[in-house]
């Protein structure tokens, strides 16, 4: 497949890479992402302390710390990536797949578990890495190749190896264990799927297939069965985290405790990741969290209603499925909050503390504005050619 395949090509009007990266970013999409970054530091300083006290002897700031350098780090990839061209971004997120893939299938040889149970991660010595935040968005952008280049060639054969690629990631994911990313990873394949136009059965046959796969996990890995029964039956026990998770949203009210005033958070292991909505909720209140739920839907319906309108099928596809995985991981976290799904372990992304996850959001986001950026573009050319005609 050449550079020229689903319309990605080269313009030959030369512009000031800064001025022209200004002209055509969404301003309203990168003022959400800044106002979610800078609201995760703030969520940070009151969510951390509990953490730094149980693990750490260097103050109650070495996580506020950390969580700055992974956001702004993230934060410089974002605008990196957000200033090439849509063919380098296709190339560079082919190139970064085949790497993480590759790390992904070498997990269970090197991997490490830190004590969690599960091989998901690579450790640096200074911290770790995980490789399937990574491969997030650079599955996206392949699986769109693919299925994009079979649309342009009449082929099923680039839906057929997606969805083989789908299932081999599923397959190692829950060898680690870890089937909340799973999930995830067949989600944005439906997405990707169903946005290209395809034929709506197969969706049908994988909905069934999770139903068989979920019946299959309940019966044969035990944390997960306590997980479904913990939300089924609910948790009696005073140290339940859902139930703690569920008492610091109920105690915040509409407006809050006030900053640092929390308790909860003291009692939830993990306040500073997965349930970190839940803190934001008894300290900041009920509109507080209304405003960060209003934020992520902004950023995803802001995204997707900017690339549906390319003419590029590449544009429209890949951007609904970056935009799709983003926001579905955070409305995950939300549920698992309050008590509508069972706990996945999701990061709420730009918020929640994590290196891995942080700086693979801003990998997601900077491809996201690259194809929103090339969306704006072949408007303004389309409305260009409009006037010129009109004048004519």
């Amino acid at each position: 497949m050449t550079d020229i395949v689903h319309g990605l090509t080269y313009r030959s009007g030369w512009e000031p890479l800064l001025p022209r990266w200004t002209r055509t970013v969404d301003h309203p999409f990168l003022l959400a992402i800044f106002a979610l970054f800078f609201i995760g530091i703030l969520l940070s300083i009151v969510a951390t302390p509990p953490l730094a006290e149980r693990v750490s002897s260097s103050g109650s700031s070495v996580y506020v710390i950390k969580h700055v350098v992974y956001g702004s780090f993230a934060l410089a990839l974002m605008f990196v990536v957000s200033l090439i061209n849509p063919v380098n971004a296709r190339r560079l997120s082919l190139g970064l797949f085949g790497i993480f893939f590759v790390s992904l299938l070498l997990l269970p040889l090197f991997g490490s578990d830190y004590g969690k149970g599960a091989v998901r991660w690579y450790s640096l010595g200074f911290g770790g890495i995980q490789p399937s935040e990574f491969l997030k968005p650079c599955f996206i952008m392949a699986c769109t190749w693919l299925i994009a280049g079979s649309q342009q060639s009449g082929s099923r054969w680039g839906y057929l190896i997606s969805f083989l690629i789908t299932v081999f990631i599923g397959v190692m994911l829950m060898m680690q264990p870890d089937f909340a990313q799973t999930i995830l990873y067949i989600f944005g394949w439906s997405v990707v799927y169903f946005v290209s136009g395809a034929a709506l059965w197969p969706l049908l046959f994988l909905a069934a297939a999770g139903v068989v796969f979920a019946v299959y996990a309940y019966n044969s890995f035990e944390h997960i069965a306590h997980r479904i029964t913990l939300f089924t039956e609910g948790c009696e026990s005073p140290n339940c985290q859902t139930s703690i998770a569920v008492d610091a949203i109920q105690q915040g009210g509409q407006f809050g405790k006030g900053i640092a005033q929390g308790t909860e958070k003291w009692h939830l292991a993990d306040g500073h990741t997965d349930f970190i909505i839940a803190v934001a909720a008894e300290e900041l209140g009920f509109i507080a969290v209304v405003a960060i739920i209003a934020l992520f839907a902004f950023v995803c319906l802001r995204a997707i209603a900017l690339v549906k309108k390319a003419r590029d099928p590449f544009i429209r596809i890949a951007g609904t499925g970056l935009a799709a995985m983003f926001s579905i991981q955070a409305f995950v976290h939300f549920a698992v909050a309050v008590s509508l799904l069972p706990t996945t372990g999701l990061t709420l992304p730009l918020i929640s503390y994590g290196g891995s996850s942080m700086v693979a959001t801003g990998l997601t986001l900077g491809l996201l504005l690259v194809l929103i950026r090339e969306a704006k573009e072949q408007q303004d050319e389309v409305a260009g050619l409009n006037a010129q005609s009109g004048r004519i």
